[in-house]
């Protein structure tokens, strides 16, 4: 078992909410005129290998991001500008929560642990230069999507 995962559950904190939006600008200037953020456009790292859906996948090409810290959660928007796993969510069921990130130890045993409990499909991995990684596991329930984010 991981060293940052309690026993008998399969993921540790909860690191991350994602939300599919539509327009990522109005967003933004909506959730600040709320109080929320400030947040931070950003780009995903140029370097790291992607795959969505076995094939190869550039995240630059296909979403638009930013997050905010919101007491020490983080809250990631993304846009879909372009195939991906967030633009399937937006066709299929509109803006919202698409998915939970958890950090973990490990992203291919934490990945493991998941999909050999059946039921569950892997939409996206990416490996980072640094030895990082993340994967997206389409749970087969409620639309969710679990992120594994492995530092």
């Amino acid at each position: 078992m991981e060293k940052n995962i309690p026993e008998g559950m399969t993921f540790g904190k909860l690191a991350q909410i994602g939300v599919v939006v539509k327009d990522l600008d109005k967003t933004i200037e909506r959730l600040t005129a709320l109080g929320l953020g400030p947040f931070k456009k950003s780009k995903l790292p140029e370097d790291n290998v992607e795959f969505y859906r076995g094939k190869p996948f550039k995240p630059n090409d296909a979403v638009r991001i930013a997050f905010a810290e919101l007491g020490g959660l983080g809250l990631e928007l993304i846009q879909p500008i372009g195939p991906s796993p967030h633009k399937e969510y937006l066709d299929e069921k509109g803006e919202g929560i698409q998915h939970l990130g958890f950090h973990v130890d490990n992203v291919v045993e934490a990945a493991k642990r998941v999909t050999d409990k059946g039921g569950v499909t892997v939409l996206l991995t990416a490996k980072s230069k640094t030895g990082g990684g993340v994967a997206y596991l389409d749970i087969g329930t409620s639309g969710l999507i679990f992120e594994l984010i492995q530092h």
